[in-house]
């Protein structure tokens, strides 16, 4: 069954906290971070960046060292402090169009490894050597991993009721959210609810895929894989009906040496199409795409005779698609590395696919119906894996807000 722990977090003191928290460091393009550095000295991306301001070449290891100093400076300058008794913290976040509300704690490494918290998500090895080295000399970790469980009617009450509460931070953003925390340290409180978890069977990782894993190399480096710090992963726990859900539109290069002719011709062994011209057409369904091709919509839908599925990996549209369009077609086997096919966030418009494929860049583009929770966990359920770049998934943390010290 799920465990979940308090811990003595580390925060931004409350005067500061609207200085303090950032966006994660890959989303800045270079003017906004350079601005940031440059004019907000209370920013976090001061500990992410250490060097900005002395831009020499240094080792993994020297750079990770940098920002375990930086993070210490915070603390004794009491831009951070940390809590004086373990506690959960309730988080909420409310942006123009959804509210998200979770719980932040510990989870169990050891639950990781016998397959309580499921992954549905492939790693790359080099990348989570690169978080576990972080970690390891930075001695902290401040970006969650987002954490699904099946909707709880308790749960959802308590956390209502915390909600009533005045918050111990309630702050906006430049990208107009409104984040709000609470802090709960009674023990009994927290006792009720680790209690609530451990009836749950599962918990599901809906991003943080290669921190977690990266977390629990750190745990086996250590050989505390039992107890301590090390043991536990930083976690946003939120139901179920709660995550938003996006898809990740494709585009591509070219058409494979292929005619446009040829290539609706090709597509037409396995789908349905049918031209649209200028009427964009974005999929109501699972099993249809929309495509974007020579100033032209299209709508795609996969014939009956091939809608017959052995695993939950068949059913998904991505795969749907790698199958039977990207694989065979345009000859795209590998679609973490083949520089001819990027992707698009289903947050920003279709018009955006348009405007990418007119300007000449790419050739073709698809638009994809959003995966659901449902279709997640049975892949987890399955031990399958996705696609790469089959969801992008909301909420998103701040770095800063919370900190959990390894």
């Amino acid at each position: 069954m799920a465990k979940i722990v308090p811990f003595k977090a580390v925060r931004p003191t409350r005067d500061k906290v609207c200085l303090v928290t950032c966006r994660s460091y890959e989303e800045y393009v270079n003017a906004e971070l350079a601005a940031q550095l440059d004019f907000n000295p209370l920013s976090f991306l001061h500990i992410l960046k250490p060097a900005y301001t002395n831009q020499e070449t240094v080792s993994f290891e020297k750079r990770y060292r940098q920002v375990h100093q930086k993070y210490q400076e915070f603390k004794d300058e009491i831009i951070l402090i940390k809590d004086n008794k373990p506690a959960i913290y309730i988080h909420k976040i409310v942006n123009k169009t959804h509210s998200f509300t979770g719980i932040i704690a510990g989870t169990s490494v050891t639950d990781y490894c016998n397959n309580i918290i499921k992954k549905h998500e492939d790693i790359l090895a080099f990348r989570v050597q690169l978080l576990k080295d972080y970690m390891k000399y930075a001695e902290f970790n401040t970006e969650p991993v987002l954490m699904t469980y099946p909707d709880n009617k308790i749960i959802e009450d308590w956390i209502f009721n915390c909600c009533q509460k005045l918050a111990d931070f309630e702050f906006s953003t430049t990208k107009k959210e409104i984040h709000y925390l609470w802090k709960i340290e009674d023990s009994l409180e927290i006792n009720w609810l680790q209690n609530i978890f451990e009836k749950t069977e599962h918990l599901y990782i809906a991003d943080g895929h290669h921190r977690t894993e990266a977390l629990k190399l750190l745990a086996e480096e250590n050989d505390e894989l039992e107890n301590t710090s090390k043991n536990h992963i930083l976690s946003y726990l939120i139901s179920e009906n709660n995550v938003k859900i996006y898809e990740f539109n494709r585009l591509i290069k070219d058409l494979n040496g292929y005619s446009k002719s040829e290539f609706i011709k090709a597509l037409k062994k396995n789908f349905s199409v049918e031209n649209r011209f200028q009427q964009p057409f974005e999929p109501e369904e699972k099993h249809q795409f929309g495509m974007y091709l020579d100033n032209d919509f299209y709508s795609l839908v996969l014939k009956e005779d091939d809608m017959h599925f052995s695993t939950p990996l068949e059913s998904l549209d991505t795969q749907i698609l790698y199958k039977n369009v990207l694989l065979p077609i345009l000859g795209i086997e590998d679609l973490r590395n083949d520089e001819r096919i990027e992707y698009l966030s289903g947050k920003q418009a279709v018009i955006e696919v348009k405007n990418k494929i007119d300007q000449g860049e790419f050739a073709v583009g698809f638009l994809l119906f959003p995966s659901n929770i449902a279709e997640i966990k049975a892949l987890a359920d399955a031990n399958q894996i996705m696609p790469p770049k089959s969801t992008y998934i909301e909420p998103k943390f701040r770095s800063g807000l919370v900190i959990y010290e390894l």
